[in-house]
């Protein structure tokens, strides 16, 4: 099997910032991806895979949550990984070394910016993310401030008050749009966070805007 993954594994990225790329030069073998989602230790130091979606490179052995086969592909080495910009996962250790925690928080944090509208707890973004609900509630609110369902809901209000003000999509439509799709929930959360509801803040603020144009029209 050696022999043939070193045949195979010309597939290797070819940016010099992986995680921004979508070119794999080949895909995984099937055999790759059957170790991978088996958990097959057996493979370890044969190859080791990276997911773009998170930037972060594993043993074919790590027991996270397998990833989706589109969104990976793999190194040789682990030097190769690290020098693609892929960060060693804090669950296998594929460097033998601990991922520092504000590296991981940074991972973390950057996967939620670009899936916030996606279904995101705090164990599904554990499995993604490749450590325990537990250790990454700790950490992420130690290097952040905030948990990380607090800065999901930060995001997603934020995304939320731009969507109301550039677009005249319903309040059901700007919470599905920003991955709160219970319009009761959405709206409470809102008020929570602004003080307004939806509708309210839309109202109030294109007020605001509508009087500014006026007053500057007058002047």
């Amino acid at each position: 099997m050696t022999k043939q993954i070193k045949q195979d594994s010309q597939r290797i990225f070819h940016n010099s910032d992986v995680r921004t790329s979508t070119q794999f030069l080949e895909t995984l073998t099937d055999e790759m991806w059957q170790a991978i989602i088996s958990n097959d230790a057996s493979y370890d130091g044969q190859f080791f895979y990276a997911v773009k979606t998170t930037g972060i490179f594993c043993r074919p052995s790590c027991k996270s949550r397998p990833p989706k086969k589109e969104n990976v592909g793999f190194f040789h080495t682990a030097e190769q990984a690290l020098s693609a910009k892929f960060r060693p996962c804090k669950r296998c250790k594929p460097t033998g070394q601990r991922l520092p925690d504000d590296e991981w928080v940074a991972l973390v944090t950057e996967y939620i910016n670009k899936n916030y509208m996606e279904s995101l707890t705090l164990d599904i973004l554990a499995d993604i993310c490749h450590g325990s609900p537990y250790h990454l509630h700790r950490t992420f609110k130690k290097i952040k401030g905030v948990t990380p369902v607090e800065y999901i809901q930060q995001i997603r209000i934020g995304k939320a008050k731009e969507q109301l003000l550039s677009s005249e999509q319903s309040i059901a439509e700007v919470g599905v749009s920003v991955g709160l799709s219970n319009t009761p929930y959405f709206i409470t959360l809102f008020k929570k966070k602004t003080g307004h509801t939806p509708a309210s803040y839309r109202q109030l603020q294109l007020q605001h805007i509508e009087e500014v144009s006026t007053n500057g029209e007058e002047n």
